[in-house]
């Protein structure tokens, strides 16, 4: 059941701002789960299951939204102009096929000899008349989500964070009884700035919090230089010592490690010198929640080729299990 939601989720188009459609997918799955579910202003998915009186309330959280592109501009030749929305690497991206909001599909490039790289998709049009047909300034547009599946590992454009979400989705249908009530939240532009947890984090209320990302596995071929390995892919799911944005609380370290050995599955720790995830907003809400992040192991981020362990996320699922 874990892969085959994470096939359909990578199959779903939606980059920071434009999350409706994950959310609907998300939503019709999670009705069975949950006792109450809700859309807020944000557009953040909240699923709720009720606990027993006096129990804790703990938020979960994993982002829906997946880097990508907006058109600014269509040129008199009928190429379409667009700027990065959220961590694009335009290097390792150019030269990718997209789709657009629209479902029109295009290729993606960069104008020769431009420094910063500037990108346009070719829509295969000849004039802005015939462009404007399949697109229109501010439309999106993704790498079009092709999914490479070699058994217990796949790689596709959007694993981060739709790896995440199937955890989570996955962790409500198996959870029964528990005397704690758990607010999942699927929220909304992460990529841009953490702003779906932000307002979620606020109105949980939580007592403590987990969010669910992905983290680099640096455990592939690279230079001297940059050997440090964060994760490794298929060595379990890994507990968020630090990033640049939060340091988790001890004692939530502390219990999801308590989890891991109570579920008998490894997990790894992880500190990342970049980057941070939903925990980060969520941490300094009202008088501050308690926050840890389980991190999935992921090779190329941020790449049109993101490649995960299904191992690694079914023991995310299991430590979360453990936990609640």
């Amino acid at each position: 059941m874990l892969k085959d939601t994470l096939l359909k989720l990578l199959t779903i188009p939606g980059p920071s701002g434009f999350e409706g459609a994950c959310a609907d997918y998300i939503e019709s799955e999670m009705r069975p789960c949950a006792d109450e579910i809700r859309r807020d202003v944000m557009g953040n998915l909240v699923c709720v299951k009720k606990g027993a009186p006096g129990g804790k309330r703990i938020l979960l959280t994993a982002h829906m939204d997946e880097i990508g592109f907006i058109v600014t501009a269509i040129d008199e030749d009928g190429f379409l102009r667009v700027a990065t929305v959220g961590g694009v690497n335009p290097k390792i991206t150019q030269a990718s096929h997209v789709v657009l909001a629209s479902g029109a599909q295009g290729v993606l490039f960069a104008e020769a000899g431009s420094d910063p790289v500037s990108l346009f998709i070719d829509v295969g049009a000849s004039s802005r008349e015939e462009a404007g047909k399949k697109a229109q300034i501010g439309d999106w547009a993704v790498v079009r989500g092709v999914v490479s599946d070699m058994g217990d590992r796949l790689a596709a454009p959007y694993m981060d964070d739709r790896c995440g979400c199937a955890v989570l989705m996955e962790t409500m249908r198996r959870l029964g009884k528990t005397d704690n009530e758990i607010v999942a939240v699927f929220t909304t532009q992460e990529e841009v700035g953490l702003r779906g947890a932000t307002t979620a984090g606020y109105a949980a209320d939580p007592d403590m919090a987990i969010a669910l990302d992905v983290t680099h596995a640096n455990d592939f071929p690279r230079t001297k230089e940059t050997t440090h390995v964060v994760s490794r892919l298929g060595k379990g799911a890994a507990v968020k010592i630090m990033d640049r944005g939060l340091i988790a609380h001890p004692d939530v370290v502390e219990a999801l490690e308590a989890a891991a050995a109570k579920a008998g599955v490894p997990c790894q720790r992880e500190i990342l010198l970049g980057g941070s995830t939903d925990a980060a907003a969520i941490h300094k809400s009202r008088a501050g929640v308690p926050s840890g992040v389980i991190s999935l192991p992921c090779r190329y981020v941020h790449a049109p080729c993101e490649m995960v362990d299904l191992n690694d996320l079914e023991g995310a699922v299991r430590i979360l299990l453990a936990l609640l």
